[in-house]
């Protein structure tokens, strides 16, 4: 495996048939008071998915939040976008200028402990277009974030460590060549809240 992690304000990651840029920490104010407002503001559902004909409870918890009319689909599960809070107003707004793009929706994913997880996925539904920019934002207890390459299979997984307030830009083809999941650790973890920025084609957008 390879461990790519760069003490630097920003940096491209050099990671083959990838558009990937890392700001190790961004300035967001108290991260700690950050992640508590979430937890306890946040009205999470567990979800459940198919995933190979079979249906279960995503292990973490969801809350989806967007402009009106930016409901989102996967796996079966379909959620609608409650509207934004003022705190994720602010953290949209500081991830935005950031990136210097725009997004209209946001996918929260609170892992409470090391046994919640999310599994190896590409986020590419269509309604995220051709080459969708992903903006991972990271509360909370440090996870490993791994890579796997879709077709190369004697490329080497690809494992960040994100702490707190990192940031991680997904762009370009990352999507159509690489799959991305959390692990469950053997350790014992905090809790650890992730903020993934999108931009969903509404209805009227994509006709």
């Amino acid at each position: 495996m390879m461990d790519l992690f760069d003490d630097c304000a920003a940096e491209a990651l050099p990671i083959v048939d990838a558009q990937i840029t890392l700001w190790r920490h961004v300035d967001i104010g108290d991260d700690r008071l950050i992640l508590d407002r979430l937890i306890t503001e946040t009205p999470w559902r567990e979800e459940r998915v198919t995933v190979w004909g079979k249906s279960h409870f995503q292990p973490r918890l969801v809350a989806w939040y967007g402009d009106l009319g930016t409901p989102y689909s996967y796996s079966g599960s379909k959620l609608l976008a409650v509207p934004w809070s003022s705190l994720l107003m602010e953290l949209k707004s500081k991830v935005e200028s950031l990136t210097n793009h725009k997004f209209n929706s946001v996918l929260l994913n609170y892992y409470r402990d090391n046994r919640d997880s999310m599994g190896f996925h590409s986020d590419d539904e269509p309604e995220l277009g051709d080459q969708p920019v992903i903006a991972s934002l990271s509360l909370g207890e440090e996870r490993r974030f791994v890579l796997k390459h879709k077709c190369l299979k004697d490329t080497d997984d690809v494992v960040l460590s994100l702490p707190s307030s990192s940031l991680l830009l997904m762009a370009g083809n990352t999507q159509n060549n690489w799959k991305h999941g959390i692990p469950k650790e053997t350790r014992h973890c905090g809790p650890r809240i992730n903020l993934t920025f999108r931009n969903i084609a509404t209805s009227e957008a994509r006709d």
